[in-house]
């Protein structure tokens, strides 16, 4: 229960290149049958039969206990499988980011309120545990947005000392062993309150960093928006400039033919009147 999707939703069945890791394409071609998945979803299944192997014959029985441990067991083995082969392998998909927290959740929290309707554990400690994980799980769904909280060796070392302990109490212990048991529970319930807390302040500053980025984003968007409206706005200006330019020389362009035509007209009529005075003085004569 480290709280860190591990599963995918599977491999294409393509073989791993040399070096242990699977290519890009490979990723992208994964299929839900892959080994990382199979094993959460074995653990998912152990889940009700832990229940009634823990249960049987009155839930006392030394023996059933212990095939009960044995399930117990391997649900926390594959935890640890399915999570290193998923890394691994890029493994890490939909369907393992659904799944791997929910099998997490299930196989711990079934065994906390089993214990507790059998007596063996007090019930404010199941309360504690189960209110704590759930919480962070909701945590981590408010700010996936933003970012994804990274596993922190406390919280691995939680998940340890939470599936130590509750495994000795699936046990039928007694003697000094049975007092060693709450000992190791009680610093597991330290773990899962101080590692939930570090979860909750993590939470919040990335959050807060995922908020200011998409307003520096947002921002820089709009400044964009607003350089490329300038940058057309000056150029329908220019054109309009150059526009009516075009019309000024068209219009003094017709004044100046309209000049050049008034001015032959006079030259003509000078012309005319020459003739005429000539005319005149030749009939004087």
């Amino acid at each position: 229960m480290t709280g860190v999707p591990a599963s995918a939703a599977g491999g294409s069945g393509a073989k791993p290149v040399r070096g242990g890791k699977l290519g890009t394409a490979a990723v992208n071609q994964a299929s839900l049958w892959n080994i990382a998945n199979i094993l959460t979803m074995v653990r998912l299944l152990l889940v009700p039969g832990f229940v009634l192997l823990l249960f049987h014959n009155g839930g006392y029985d030394p023996a059933w206990r212990s095939f009960a441990w044995a399930a117990f067991a391997i649900a926390m083995i594959t935890d640890l499988f399915d999570g290193h082969l998923a890394r691994t392998y890029n493994l890490v998909t939909d369907f393992g980011k659904i799944a791997d927290p929910i099998a997490d959740k299930a196989i711990m929290g079934a065994a906390l309120v089993s214990l507790s309707i059998l007596g063996d554990l007090p019930w404010w400690i199941t309360g504690v545990i189960i209110a704590r994980e759930l919480g962070i799980t909701l945590m981590r769904f408010w700010v996936i947005r933003h970012a994804v909280i990274p596993a922190s060796r406390g919280g691995k070392l939680k998940t340890l000392a939470q599936g130590t302990a509750v495994g000795m109490y699936v046990l039928a212990l007694t003697g000094p062993l049975a007092t060693l048991r709450f000992w190791v529970m009680m610093v597991a319930v330290v773990l899962t309150v101080v590692t939930g807390l570090d979860y909750v302040r993590q939470a919040v500053v990335l959050r807060r960093k995922g908020l200011a980025a998409e307003r520096a984003a947002a921002a820089e968007r709009a400044a964009e928006a607003t350089e490329e409206a300038l940058r057309a706005a000056a150029g329908t200006t220019v054109g309009a400039g150059a526009a009516s330019g075009a019309v000024a020389g068209s219009a003094a362009g017709a004044t100046d033919v309209r000049g050049g035509v008034t001015d032959v007209r006079g030259a003509g009529a000078d012309v005319r009147g020459t003739a005429e005075a000539r005319d005149a003085a030749e009939a004087e004569r």
